[in-house]
């Protein structure tokens, strides 16, 4: 039986190095991707499946795209990729709010241009990005971020609707966490109202991967996260009326 191959954009810390994990625990081969290869090194330890390794910049895009397609031939192909790098800076500087966007949007657009055209040659496949629950609004403390989420959701919304006219067989799925007991989190959120109550990566990156089996188009991790879109949605439209 040929198993499943998936390449984790991301995978070194946080969210994308424990869904290489859990993807790896439900049989795919995994491909690990990020600037840090001593701590992919690290992580292919933890790794019962067959992993592959490559140090991928996101920001270098020519590079990282033409090193993005070298571990799809490494791999023998895909048939899942999870586009989980990016960088959060509280009250950034400029050179601070550059590099989110270089990251974030520059550097996302990169490698999901690969992988759209990847799939779409081979009419299968799965594009998951990790987006934020900060994408549905502007952020004062971090105005580029939530902006650059926004780019991330429109991109994959756009990406959806283009194989969808194309009817091919590809799925396009948008994550967006909440807040997530990550590097990228760690001592900015202090509140224990429930719709701030801090949720374990273990737990957030199941339901990540549930999301991925279900083929959803969207999904709020932890769940509870789906109502307080709701609210700023709702408060969105009433400002509008």
């Amino acid at each position: 039986m040929n198993m499943k191959k998936a390449i984790v954009i991301g995978a070194s810390s946080g969210i994308g190095r424990e869904l290489a994990k859990v993807l790896s625990q439900n049989g795919y081969v995994v491909g690990l991707v990020a600037r840090r290869t001593e701590l992919l090194l690290e992580l292919q330890k933890e790794i019962p499946t067959k992993t592959y390794i490559k140090r991928i910049d996101v920001t270098q895009t020519k590079e990282a795209m033409n090193l993005l397609e070298e571990l799809i031939s490494e791999m023998d192909g895909m048939d899942l990729i999870v586009i989980n790098s990016g960088v959060l800076f509280p009250n950034p500087n400029w050179e601070q709010e550059m590099e989110t966007i270089n990251v974030n949007v520059i550097g996302f657009a990169a490698v999901a241009n690969v992988a759209i055209k990847y799939f779409c040659n081979h009419g299968s496949g799965h594009i998951v990005g990790i987006s934020s629950i900060g994408a549905l609004i502007g952020s004062p403390a971090s105005p580029v971020y939530s902006a650059s989420k926004a780019f991330v959701s429109n991109y994959l919304e756009g990406l959806r609707r283009r194989v969808s006219k194309l009817d091919l067989d590809v799925h396009i799925t948008d994550i967006k966490p909440g807040v997530i007991d990550t590097a990228m989190w760690k001592g900015r959120i202090k509140s224990k109202k429930w719709w701030l109550r801090v949720s374990t990566v273990e737990k957030t990156s199941k339901q990540i991967f549930e999301a991925i089996r279900n083929k959803r188009s969207h999904a709020y991790v932890p769940k509870q996260w789906r109502v307080w879109a709701l609210l700023i949605k709702a408060r969105v439209l009433l400002q509008m009326l």
